[in-house]
C-alpha cells in the first residue's frame, strides 16, 4: 500500500530540529504526499494549521518521528487506539525504537512510502492504579511501569500477586514491570534478560532487592499482575515509560496487564533488529577470520 498522508512529530528541544522537521515537510510534499504536523512542532517552525494528537493520528497512514526514543515512547502512547504506523529516525545518540538514522532518512522514506516496508507489531501494557476502590490513574505503555522509592532512604515492599494467586513481597528500591520492547530500556541496565521484540510477554525486574535470590521472571501475555505498595514512609512513585509520574501511598495497588493495543513499528529498510542490537550494546562483529571468508 503507498503511502499518501504522513504526519510529522518531532522533539522540540532538539538542536535544529526546526530546520529538520520544515525540510521534510517540504521534501514530503513535492512528492505528492498530504502532510500534518503536530501542535507543538507546527508551532516551533513557525506554520499554521498544526494538530493535536488525536486528530493528526486520524488523518495519516505515518507518523515519522524526529528525535530519540523517549520521542517515540511519547508518539506511541498517543497514538496507539488509532493503529497508525510509525517510523522513528534518529536525532540522537542511542535509541532502539528509532531504526533509521538521519543520513538516511530520504533513501528510506523513498521506500517506505511506495509501500516497501515491513511492520512490527509490539505489545503495550495497561496499568491503573487505586487507592481503595478508586481508580487514581490509568496509561498504557510500551516500554514499562516502574514502582521506585523515590529518594526515601528505605526499601519499599511491594506486595505482587500473578492471576489471584500470591507470588512474593519483594522488598526492594524498586520494580521494573516491562515489556520485550523495554527489555533493552532500565530493565536491561537492572540485569534483566533481552527478550526478542515481537514476543508478547511481560518481564517482572526487581531494583536491587532486598533478598539476592530475588531474580527477574517472564510471564506470558495473559497474566494479569498487581502490585500493592507497603511503606513506612512517604510511599513511592509509579513512572509509566519514563515519562508520566504518579505518587501512591501505603496500601495503594498497582494492576498491570496486556493492552488491546498496540504499537506498529515501521522496520529500517537498511538494517535488522539485530544488526541495530550489536551497535547500540557495543557487541563485537564478526571474528577476522570469517570476515575474510565472506569477502572472499
Amino acid at each position: 500500500m503507498k503511502i499518501r498522508k504522513v504526519g510529522i512529530v518531532a522533539n522540540a528541544e532538539k538542536e535544529k530540529i526546526a530546520e529538520y522537521a520544515k525540510s521534510l515537510k517540504e521534501w514530503l510534499e513535492e512528492r505528492g504526499i498530504e502532510v500534518f504536523v503536530e501542535a507543538e512542532i507546527a508551532a516551533k517552525i513557525g506554520i499554521r494549521g498544526g494538530l493535536a494528537w488525536n486528530g493528526l493520528a486520524r488523518e495519516v497512514q505515518l507518523v515519522a518521528v524526529l528525535g530519540g526514543d523517549g520521542t517515540m515512547l511519547r508518539t506511541a502512547r498517543n497514538v496507539a487506539k488509532y493503529n497508525v504506523s510509525i517510523v522513528g529516525i534518529n536525532m540522537g545518540s542511542f535509541g532502539y525504537l528509532t531504526e533509521v538514522n538521519l543520513n538516511e532518512m530520504h533513501s528510506a522514506l523513498e521506500l517506505i512510502l511506495k509501500g516497501n516496508f515491513l511492520t512490527e507489531k509490539r505489545m503495550m501494557l495497561d496499568v491503573s492504579i487505586t487507592r481503595g476502590k478508586e481508580i487514581t490513574a490509568t496509561g498504557t505503555v510500551l516500554n514499562d511501569i516502574v514502582i521506585n522509592r523515590g529518594n526515601l532512604s528505605r526499601i519499599v515492599e511491594m506486595e505482587t500477586t500473578i492471576n489471584n494467586k500470591y507470588l512474593t513481597t519483594y522488598k526492594a528500591d524498586g520494580l521494573i514491570i516491562s515489556t520485550p520492547t523495554g527489555s533493552t530500556a532500565y530493565s536491561l541496565s537492572a540485569g534483566g534478560p533481552i527478550v526478542y521484540p515481537e514476543k508478547d510477554l511481560i518481564i517482572i525486574n526487581p531494583i536491587c532487592p532486598h533478598t539476592l535470590t530475588n531474580r527477574p521472571i517472564i510471564f506470558p501475555e495473559d497474566s494479569d499482575l498487581h502490585v500493592r505498595v507497603w511503606s513506612k514512609g512517604k510511599g513511592a512513585t509509579v513512572t509509566l515509560d519514563g515519562q508520566e509520574s504518579y505518587q501512591v501511598r501505603s496500601g495503594d495497588g498497582i494492576a498491570i496487564k496486556k493492552s488491546k493495543h498496540i504499537t506498529k513499528l515501521v522496520l529500517s529498510p537498511h538494517r535488522s533488529y539485530w544488526e541495530i542490537l550489536r551497535s547500540k550494546l557495543g557487541w563485537g562483529g564478526l571474528p577476522s577470520g570469517a570476515k575474510r571468508r565472506k569477502n572472499a
